[in-house]
């Protein structure tokens, strides 16, 4: 592919002076529901830019996604990171002294209380939960990126769970940091990148929670070094869109694993999202300069399930 489709896209800053925002959710009322991770809440960006908190979530508050009944489930991290200034952008450190272990959270979005739904998975503690998508089925799938400065117990990268923190498994194991989560529109496919190695994973669903050969994932697109990978949305033509670190930007990997890039200047470009009555608003986290940016996508985005 070529970046033609890509190269004339206007980039409008929707808001500004976000702590290092991440996990956006496009609501039906036009609004953005995020996390600022530095911040340690969830937050509503209204149209007009206007950001409000939502909830007081504490830690390190990550991936979000709407799930049943209208709660917003977020990753948390457990505060895994500290944040500094550096050459105008707000870099994340990882291994915090603060650091006290991730969890997975569910928000009432009326009333803004959080609960802790799940702390551990088969007898490992999580560590730093970073993405989350749910399936048609009503379960979610979610990552843990890991701790790489300390010595605790792996766990797994990439777990199962019930919205109603009834259950929770580990599925996937031997992977490296990893981050965005999402699935194919059929549901049939599992799209999980790895941050550090620059790589977009696929597995073959073959069940709520059940994947094709789980310790054996297909390569669907390798930056080979010359970018990071972070979280990730998939658009209504199955295009994976990652979020993409140091290139800044986003990378668009078709099912047969060819690219395009949108460019946004930022080197810290952590998510994003599709909504609008179309689908085809995209609006990306810029982290690094603390902004909310939206554009036109060439196609419609995903409706993604959340199963009332």
């Amino acid at each position: 592919m070529g970046h033609e489709r890509f190269e004339g896209i206007e980039l409008t800053e929707v808001t500004a002076g976000l702590q290092f925002p991440e996990g956006p959710i496009a609501m039906a009322d036009g609004a953005v529901v995020l996390v600022e991770i530095q911040r340690g809440t969830l937050s509503r960006v209204s149209p007009d830019g206007t950001v409000d908190v939502v909830s007081e979530c504490g830690g390190g508050p990550n991936g979000a996604a709407l799930g049943p009944g209208g709660s917003i489930f977020l990753c948390n991290n457990g505060a895994y990171f500290d944040y500094a200034a550096d050459s105008g952008f707000n870099v994340p450190t990882a291994g915090s002294a603060n650091w006290q272990q991730g969890s997975i959270q569910r928000v009432d979005a009326s009333t803004g209380a959080a609960e802790t739904l799940y702390v551990e998975a088969d007898g490992h503690r999580l560590q730093a939960p970073n993405d989350i998508v749910f399936d048609a089925h009503g379960g979610f799938w979610f990552t843990d990126h890991g701790v790489h400065e300390k010595d605790v117990d792996p766990g797994a990268a990439v777990l199962y769970a019930a919205a109603d923190g009834s259950s929770i498994r580990s599925v996937a194991f031997g992977l490296d940091a990893t981050n965005g989560v999402g699935l194919s529109p059929d549901g049939t496919k599992l799209y999980v990148a790895e941050t550090y190695r620059g790589r977009l994973l696929e597995w073959d669903v073959t069940g709520p929670g059940e994947l094709a050969a789980p310790d054996a994932p297909r390569v669907l697109h390798d930056a080979g070094g010359a970018a990071l990978f972070d979280s990730l949305a998939v658009d209504g033509d199955g295009n994976v869109c990652v979020a993409t670190l140091l290139t800044g930007g986003v990378t668009i990997v078709a099912p047969d694993g060819r690219t395009e890039f949108l460019s946004t200047g930022d080197p810290l470009t952590t998510n994003i999202c599709f909504g609008g009555d179309d689908l085809r608003t995209a609006w990306i986290t810029s982290s690094g300069t603390g902004r909310l940016l939206r554009c036109e996508w060439p196609v419609p985005g995903l409706a993604l399930a959340h199963v009332g």
